[in-house]
C-alpha cells in the first residue's frame, strides 16, 4: 500500500480517537459531577450527560456545509481546535451550565468527525483497500475509548477534582492532531468537484504512481459531469442510498452501544459489582473493543461488509438476550459483563468495523458529505435521545426490560442486512454511485 495514502489516513483517522476519547470519558465523571451539583436523574440524564451528543447532532447535520464548502481537511482543521477548546473549558468549568456549553463544543467536532474524516480517507483510497482504511477511523474510535476507561481507572483516586484530570488531559492530544492535520493534502475528489483540475493531478499523482492519473481524472470528471449542481440527497433517485443509510445509522445505535459506553459503570454496579470493580471492568470492555475492532479492520475488505454485519448481529441477538435473562434472574458475578464482552465483540467486528465504511461508499462524490452528514444525524439524534433516557428507563422499566428491546432491534438489523444490503467491497466509488442509482 502507497505510504503516503496510509499516513494520511491515519492522520485523519486520528479525528475518531477523539471521537472516542471525548464520548466515553464522562462515564468516568458521571456519579461526580450529579453529586458536586445535587442534579436530578432527568437534568443529570439529559443536560450533564448528554449535551455531548447534542452537540454532536449539531455537528453531524451542519457538518457537511463545511466539508463541501471549504474542503474536507480544513473541516479536519477545525474540529481538532474543536475538541481542545471543549477538553479545557469542560475541565475548569465551576458549574453544570457552562460544562454543558463545553461538552456542546466538543459534541460538535464529534459529529463533524463522522462526516470529514471518513469522506476524506474513502476519496483517498484504492477500492481494494478502502475498506480498511476508512476503518483505521472506527479502530481509532475504539483506541479512544480504550485510552479514555484507562485513564480514567488510573485518575480515579487522586481526589475530589479527579473528574477535571479526567476531562482535561484530552487536550493533548486535541493539540497534537490539529498541528498533524495541517500536513495532509486536501482531497483530490473534492478538489475536482471545484474545478481544481492541476491542484487534484499533483496529489492523484503522489498516491497513484504507478496508474494513469489521467484516466483517473477523466472517470472522476465524467462522474461529476452526469451531476447537476442543484441536486441533493432526498431527489427520487438517491432514494434507495438514503434508506439504506438510515436503517445502517438508526440500527447502530437502537443496539444500544453509546447507552452502554455511556453508563458502563453504572450497568455493572447495577449487576453487584462494587464501583472500582465497575471500573475495571470497563477498562476490559475497551480492550475486548480494540481487538475486535483490528479483526474487523482486517476481515472488511476480504469477507466484505455484508457478512460482518451478520456475524455481528447474531452476536448482538445472543449476548443482548443473555444480559436481559441475567437481570431477570439476578445472576451476580461475572455474569453480565461476559454476556456484555459478547455485545462489545459482536458491535466491534459488525456495526462498529461497517457503519463509516458503507456510509462514505454510497453517495456519489457531488454528494458524499451530504450523505454522510444526513447518516450521521440519524445516528447522533439516537445517539443523543437513548443514552439521556437511560437513567430513567433502567428507574422505571428495569434493566432486563430495556436489554430485551435492543435484542429485538437486532433482530430487525439481521432482516435488514440479509434482504436489502448491498456488498461494497472492491468497488469504485463511481461504479457504486451507478450501480445504486439504478434500483
Amino acid at each position: 500500500m502507497n505510504k503516503k495514502i496510509m499516513s494520511w489516513s491515519i492522520v485523519a483517522s486520528f479525528a475518531g480517537f477523539l471521537f472516542g476519547f471525548d464520548t466515553v470519558v464522562i462515564s468516568g465523571a458521571d456519579k461526580a459531577l450529579q453529586i458536586l451539583w445535587d442534579s436530578s436523574d432527568f437534568f443529570h440524564g439529559s443536560v450533564v450527560m448528554a449535551m455531548a451528543l447534542w452537540g454532536t447532532v449539531i455537528g453531524a447535520i451542519f457538518g457537511g456545509i463545511p466539508t463541501n464548502k471549504i474542503g474536507r481537511k480544513s473541516t479536519l482543521l477545525i474540529i481538532g481546535i474543536l475538541f481542545s477548546i471543549s477538553a479545557l473549558g469542560s475541565s475548569l468549568a465551576n458549574g453544570p451550565w457552562i460544562f454543558a456549553f463545553f461538552r456542546f463544543i466538543g459534541g460538535l467536532g464529534i459529529g463533524a468527525s463522522t462526516i470529514a474524516a471518513p469522506a476524506y480517507i474513502s476519496e483517498i483510497a484504492p477500492a481494494k483497500d478502502r475498506g480498511r482504511l476508512v476503518g483505521l477511523y472506527q479502530f481509532n474510535i475504539v483506541f479512544g475509548i480504550l485510552t479514555a476507561f484507562l485513564s480514567n481507572y488510573l485518575l480515579s483516586d487522586i481526589g475530589e477534582n479527579a473528574w477535571r484530570w479526567m476531562l482535561g488531559i484530552q487536550v493533548f492530544p486535541s493539540v497534537v492532531y490539529t498541528v498533524l492535520a495541517f500536513y495532509i493534502p486536501e482531497s483530490p475528489r473534492w478538489l475536482l468537484t471545484q474545478s481544481q483540475i492541476d491542484e487534484a493531478r499533483v496529489i492523484l499523482n503522489k498516491i497513484n504512481s504507478k496508474e494513469d492519473v489521467q484516466s483517473i481524472i477523466d472517470n472522476i470528471s465524467e462522474d461529476n459531469k452526469n451531476t447537476s449542481s442543484d441536486e441533493n440527497i432526498f431527489m427520487k433517485k438517491y432514494s434507495f442510498p438514503l434508506i439504506l443509510v438510515f436503517l445502517i445509522a438508526a440500527f447502530n445505535q437502537l443496539s444500544g452501544i453509546n447507552a452502554f459506553l455511556y453508563y458502563a459503570p453504572r450497568i455493572f454496579e447495577e449487576a453487584g459489582l462494587g464501583a472500582k470493580t465497575a471500573l475495571l471492568s470497563s477498562i476490559g470492555i475497551g480492550f475486548v473493543n480494540l481487538i475486535f475492532t483490528l479483526i474487523g479492520v482486517y476481515l472488511i475488505d476480504r469477507l466484505g461488509r455484508r457478512k460482518l454485519m451478520i456475524f455481528g448481529s447474531l452476536g448482538y441477538i445472543f449476548s443482548l438476550s443473555m444480559v436481559a435473562i441475567s437481570f431477570y434472574l439476578s445472576w451476580t458475578g461475572m455474569a453480565v459483563p461476559i454476556f456484555l464482552f459478547v455485545f462489545i465483540a459482536s458491535h466491534a467486528i459488525g456495526q462498529g468495523a461497517v457503519i463509516w465504511v458503507f456510509i462514505s461508499e454510497i453517495f456519489p462524490n457531488h454528494l458524499r458529505a451530504s450523505g454522510q452528514s444526513f447518516g450521521s444525524s440519524v445516528h447522533w439524534v439516537l445517539a443523543a435521545i437513548i443514552p439521556s433516557m437511560v437513567p430513567i428507563l433502567f428507574s422505571n422499566f428495569g434493566v432486563g426490560n430495556v436489554f430485551s428491546f435492543f435484542a429485538i432491534m437486532m433482530v430487525f438489523q439481521l432482516v435488514f442486512v440479509l434482504f436489502m444490503m448491498p456488498e461494497t467491497k472492491g468497488v469504485s466509488l463511481e461504479s457504486m454511485n451507478l450501480s445504486l442509482n439504478k434500483k
